[in-house]
């Protein structure tokens, strides 16, 4: 299978080409803004400079490839600041890349979008048939792909999958990946190069947590489904502890590597705050034989040791 993944250089697109090219046979193309060589990491792979408002040099990475897994995107904070660019970049850009995979014939695009559609904090049952209600620029923009992808599989156009994905952890595959926003990232980093893990909350709210290996696994799941009519899966780690319970895994983790134990600083619970259940469901996808097999303890020691090489003198 000939691949395009754009946000190839990113944090998820470097986990993910990495895993598809060891031993898939997948010939993967790695979308980028820039005009950038095949990186060390994976040098057998091809790159391609994505120009998002020019629908011929789109037709151009998108020529010859069998699917696209879409994962170039404005992360939460930017579309805060500049809801109009998020609309663009999630939305617009999404219809674009879309409407130029049709133009070359590819069969299959999946797009990563997130939890966070659905509201914010995620609290109860979370299936695919809950209603979407968040209004965060995050939210709406990664809603306006979902629904030019579902489209164009519902007329037929091309098998569309839209992913939406909680709160991943993992160590990158490479330096320069942005991925130290992610909260569970973010507290090993700390830990590692403060001896001190400062939490913006009381930690009392419930998270999700699925580690990047299971997300890797399930994108190659849907990859190599036979057909997919277009669909949308919820993925999850189907665990999802309280944030203070991460902070105290990690601070574990850190007594048992590097023998050292990370203070944990955080603000006092108010009167009015509860650790509210949580159950995002990932149903739909086991139902098509997708089963979890990620190693929490094992992702968490890989970011702590990360962290120690890269950010540690």
């Amino acid at each position: 299978m000939k691949l395009l993944i754009t946000g190839g250089f990113g944090y998820l697109g470097g986990r993910l080409a990495h895993s598809l090219a060891s031993g898939s046979g997948h010939e993967i193309l790695l979308g980028s803004r820039q005009n950038l060589e095949p990186p060390e990491w994976l040098p057998i792979a091809g790159v391609v400079q994505t120009c998002w408002d020019s629908p011929n040099e789109l037709d151009g990475i998108c020529a010859g490839a069998d699917a696209i897994v879409h994962l170039a995107g404005m992360n939460a904070k930017d579309c805060a600041v500049d809801p109009v660019a998020a609309l663009e970049m999630n939305g617009l850009a999404t219809a674009r890349l879309l409407r130029a995979a049709i133009r070359q014939g590819v069969k299959r695009i999946i797009l990563m979008s997130t939890a966070h559609v659905y509201c914010q904090p995620l609290s109860g049952v979370i299936t695919e048939q809950t209603c979407p209600r968040n209004l965060h620029p995050y939210a709406t923009s990664c809603r306006a792909g979902e629904d030019v992808v579902m489209a164009a599989a519902a007329s037929g156009d091309i098998e569309g999958i839209v992913i939406r994905l909680s709160n991943a952890f993992g160590a990158p595959i490479h330096e320069d990946a942005n991925c130290w926003s992610l909260l569970v990232n973010d507290l090993c980093r700390q830990a590692v190069t403060t001896r001190r893990m400062s939490m913006r909350s009381s930690g009392l709210q419930r998270r999700d947590f699925v580690t990047m290996h299971d997300v890797v696994r399930a994108v190659s799941h849907l990859l190599d489904l036979p057909e997919a009519s277009g669909d949308i899966f919820n993925v999850g780690g189907g665990w999802a502890p309280m944030v203070i319970e991460m902070a105290e895994l990690i601070q574990s983790r850190c007594a048992d590597i590097f023998h050292f134990t990370p203070e944990i600083v955080r603000p006092a619970a108010n009167s009015r705050e509860a650790s509210l259940a949580l159950n995002y469901s990932i149903d739909k996808l086991a139902a098509i034989g997708f089963v979890l097999n990620g190693d929490h303890v094992a992702e968490i020691d890989d970011i702590l040791h990360f962290c120690r090489k890269r950010f540690v003198a």
